[in-house]
């Protein structure tokens, strides 16, 4: 089989902190660098078209809406979705140009290595943090409602592929960054929870459910062989899950 061609896609908005280090890795196995941007108030459009990529304005409706709108997009049928704050190791642009050299089913997962702080996670469920993110679009598409979308294949497929190397994350620059993120996607995770009918939320949810966080990440999932990063990704998250529930109780209670 020969090589099919790829489209990497990046759905932005307000990136210019991130988008030229993650463009810059993906273009040495992209026949195609698409953005999809919408409407950024800073050069995050500037900055892409400076490095070559073929920039689509659309208005956000969603994560699943937009990657969607961005997979549609593309030239080609093989696409690589990347997040841009995700940058490719040297290892994992060799397997990927491997997969297009010799494509297997509808797709593989890539894994993303966080940088929390200035620290590299390794435990605590952080990583692997298995994505499928290279994919044939004609045999799946994105899923989810408000939180956590993913991309599905279709019934009837073979299980995606792992590839070799990593995709580095560099998430969140402070703990204030964190706790600001972490407001908005509980938020948002509490009307998720509202469109699936979720409306009883008790002191299990409010008390059981986040202590069980902090002990399942830091240490069932050895997240204090991170040091400060561990512990505060186990606190923030325990604290998340707090908030995610009180936020639905406060809207139930409406």
């Amino acid at each position: 089989m020969s090589q099919v061609p790829l489209s990497v896609v990046i759905i932005t908005f307000n990136e210019e902190a991130n988008i030229a280090r993650c463009l810059e890795a993906a273009r040495p196995i992209a026949d195609e660098l698409l953005v999809v941007d919408s409407f950024s108030t800073d050069r995050t459009t500037e900055i892409c078209r400076e490095l070559g990529a073929r920039v689509v304005q659309h208005a956000f409706e969603g994560y699943v809406e937009q990657k969607n709108y961005a997979t549609e997009q593309a030239r080609h049928n093989h696409v690589l979705q990347l997040d841009a704050d995700e940058v490719l190791t040297e290892e994992l642009r060799h397997s990927i140009r491997r997969a297009t050299e010799h494509w297997q089913g509808g797709g593989y997962t890539l894994a993303r290595l966080t940088n929390y702080c200035g620290h590299w996670v390794r435990h605590g469920g952080w990583y692997p943090d298995r994505k499928l993110r290279l994919y044939d679009r004609r045999l799946g598409r994105w899923e989810g409602l408000l939180l956590h979308e993913r991309y599905a294949l279709a019934a009837g497929q073979p299980a995606p592929l792992p590839l070799a190397g990593d995709a580095l994350h560099y998430s969140y620059n402070s703990v204030a960054q964190h706790v600001t993120q972490l407001n908005r996607f509980t938020s948002i995770a509490a009307d998720e929870l509202w469109l699936r009918g979720k409306r009883r939320v008790t002191l299990f949810h409010l008390l059981l459910k986040p202590w069980w966080k902090f002990v399942h990440g830091y240490v069932l999932r050895r997240g204090f062989l991170d040091g400060f990063a561990g512990l505060s990704i186990a606190v923030i998250s325990a604290w998340g899950v707090f908030l995610k529930f009180a936020k639905l109780k406060t809207k139930a209670s409406a």
